[in-house]
């Protein structure tokens, strides 16, 4: 089940403009070039900007994600036609043979259960093609980034066009191991609705993500930093072998 703020329509027509730099997606598109990709699986593809950069470069794409609304979002936007969009996740995916298989910001740590998370790796192995690669980020737990997840730290009022003035701040509400658990809060100045959002994500080790790749038939290839948010995050870079 998609958290609110992604299943929720009101909420997940917010996702783009609460987060309008996405600088961090240009590390992916590097990737994509760099490894001559030419059909994509975008897992965990929200409201689809991901998908529709790499649909704009001739790149055949397919996008995938639980949350109806994000859904809803991405195939009203100029260009989604280009672009395979299913509502679900890496388990309930067609016959695929992708060159690339991404799962971009948060999607692979917001899969947090063992099971849907070893699913989800079985279920890209199975898309891609042999020699094909899996490319995704994880925060590293070192750094403690959740620590950061405050109203103090994280509170943003944004004018947002059709919308009016949303207030939105972040705050922990539970740490249990690896799984973090925050509430998100959104106040509606039109109307004075208030929203929230729990999300959970699991902050795995290095050497636990290696692990369970190689446990699915993965390959690493490489551990990359993030261009973005260097020293902070893990980016993955792993390989179906060739058959």
């Amino acid at each position: 089940m998609a958290d609110e703020c992604f299943g929720h329509p009101r909420l997940a027509a917010l996702y783009d403009p609460l987060d309008p730099d996405r600088s961090d997606l240009d590390a992916y598109l590097g990737m994509a070039e760099e490894f001559g990709a030419r059909r994509v699986l975008d897992i965990g593809c929200g409201t689809g900007v991901f998908a529709l950069l790499l649909a704009g470069r001739g790149i055949e794409v397919v996008g995938v994600d639980p949350a109806r609304a994000s859904l809803d979002v991405a195939r009203g936007k100029p260009g989604a036609a280009r672009v395979r969009w299913i509502e679900g996740d890496a388990t309930v995916l067609p016959p695929l043979r992708a060159d690339l298989a991404t799962m971009t910001a948060n999607v692979a740590q917001a899969v947090a259960g063992p099971g849907a998370w070893h699913g989800t790796l079985r279920g890209a192995h199975a898309a891609l093609r042999p020699g094909g690669r899996l490319v995704f980020e994880t925060r590293d737990p070192a750094r403690r980034a959740w620590e950061g997840w405050t109203r103090e730290e994280s509170y943003d009022r944004t004018d947002i066009p059709g919308v009016g003035t949303v207030e939105s701040w972040h705050q922990v509400t539970d740490v249990d191991g690896p799984l973090v658990t925050f509430r998100t809060t959104y106040v509606f100045a039109a109307d004075g609705e208030v929203l929230t959002s729990d999300s959970t994500l699991r902050f795995r080790e290095r050497e636990e993500v290696e692990a369970d790749l190689a446990g699915h038939g993965f390959a690493v290839e490489e551990v990359r930093d993030a261009p973005d948010r260097p020293g902070r995050e893990f980016v993955f870079v792993a390989r179906r072998p060739d058959a």
